[in-house]
């Protein structure tokens, strides 16, 4: 029925004010019953607190009802207010409800989209590593194998990624040049398959600068290409390079730290030795690459501009670039042009 059916409210406050029960007891359950508005229950409180009689208390409570109920200026009145006040608090609850559904549907809508992106930028990198393989025949299936493993991980978007991918290629003289034509080969088809160029810095055009100089020259083509978008690059000839000038590589492979870690380094390192012999394991390999470039680092008849290096230094400097250390066998037909 409710407090605004006018005249049967108040027979039922005055037929509650005169029965047995006390009269907040009443009050209280008619006002529950009626669906009074909340103020009104404490309103009760004032017209049975025992020093107002029941029949002026039932006045009191009408009248307070009727005032409360009385249409106001606006064209409103109290129940109309809570209409309102419960249709905003609907409304309130509605969306929040649905903005975390809306989001939760579009994260799902552009994950898919990455994960499709992911995909074909996989199967572009793997065909194009496969035509390598085809091409040098002369090459270690680990060589593959590993290099392959190395770079996909920095080809899903979806995972953080820690650090950079350091892939160091090594070989005798006699596999000079396809050690250069191996690292920008697959330098390319990681950069390619995203759609994106390589850097490339060669060691022997740097050999005679001062070690301050091409320190900063590194690093400032490698910050602006990796800024620009660059996926890769590639260091040619590295134990060309000023020894100094190499610590600078502590800030582009270091472990937890690197400037950009959704990115490839490939550096090469050309031997004093003619060849490397197949029967060579790649951990024997790798000690060879390290001997070299403790000798050719830290000797004391180096240039003055090689100052800088020790022994501590470039044993951090190897423990970041070792990541993974690879052999590269001469290969016959290559092009007599290119791969410069």
């Amino acid at each position: 029925m409710g407090i605004h059916s006018g005249g049967r409210f108040k027979q039922k406050l005055e037929k509650a004010a005169y029965s047995s029960q006390s009269l907040s007891m009443r009050l209280f359950s008619l006002l529950i019953t009626e669906n009074a508005p909340f103020s009104l229950l404490f309103f009760f409180l004032e017209v049975t607190h025992g020093t107002v009689s029941a029949e002026h208390g039932v006045e009191a409570l009408w009248g307070k009802l009727r005032r409360r109920t009385k249409p106001s200026p606006f064209g409103g009145n109290d129940s109309e207010s809570q209409n309102g006040f419960h249709k905003m608090w609907t409304l309130l609850l509605v969306l929040l409800i649905c903005v975390p559904l809306l989001y939760i549907l579009w994260s799902g809508i552009q994950g898919g989209t990455s994960s499709r992106r992911d995909a074909e930028i996989l199967q572009e990198f793997r065909a194009r590593m496969e035509k390598l393989k085809n091409t040098y025949q002369s090459q270690d299936p680990r060589l593959w194998r590993k290099a392959r493993v190395s770079l996909e991980k920095r080809l899903n978007s979806s995972h953080v990624h820690l650090e950079p991918a350091i892939l160091l290629l090594t070989a005798g003289q006699e596999a000079e040049k396809a050690l250069r034509c191996l690292s920008n080969e697959i330098a390319n088809a990681f950069a390619s398959s995203q759609n994106a160029t390589t850097i490339s810095i060669d060691g022997v055009d740097k050999a005679v600068l001062d070690s301050d100089t091409v320190k900063l020259e590194v690093d400032t083509e490698l910050s602006s290409g990796f800024s620009e978008g660059r996926k890769v690059a590639v260091v040619h000839r590295f134990e060309s390079l000023p020894a100094g000038s190499t610590l600078i590589f502590y800030k582009y492979c270091d472990h937890e730290n690197a400037a950009f870690k959704d990115v490839a380094l490939v550096l090469t390192v050309l031997l004093d030795e003619q060849s490397l012999r197949k029967s060579l394991t790649f951990q024997e390999v790798e000690e060879k690459v390290r001997d070299f470039l403790w000798a050719k680092f830290t000797s004391s008849d180096v240039p003055s501009s090689y100052n800088g290096m020790d022994t501590d230094k470039l044993s951090g400097l190897w423990s970041r670039i070792s990541h993974l250390v690879l052999p590269v066998w001469p290969e016959k037909g290559l092009p007599l042009e290119g791969c410069t």
